[in-house]
């Protein structure tokens, strides 16, 4: 499908915040991944949410929401226009 998968510095801070654990390792982190990321995002996968090609950017607010993912099309970054070189006489 070509996916492209953004993920925030608020959204890693609290995958990590959730997913550690001194003692198991990266078990933890493994799960939570798996539970808060990749699960909810195949359901809307599946469900249509996201086209081929799309970038899903994740998100999270820790204040209002903690512990909750969200997930949106990102938003389409603007290309540069390549602008020919004019030519000298």
């Amino acid at each position: 499908m070509d996916l492209g998968l953004e993920v925030s510095p608020a959204a890693l801070a609290e995958i990590a915040k959730v997913g550690f654990d001194p003692v198991f390792g990266a078990r933890p982190l493994k799960r939570a991944i798996q539970q808060r990321i990749e699960n909810p995002l195949s359901k809307l996968l599946l469900d249509g949410s996201f086209g081929p090609k799309d970038t899903i950017e994740v998100t999270t607010d820790p204040i209002q929401s903690p512990g909750k993912f969200i997930f949106s099309k990102a938003k389409a970054k603007a290309r540069a226009k390549s602008v020919p070189a004019s030519s000298a006489a």
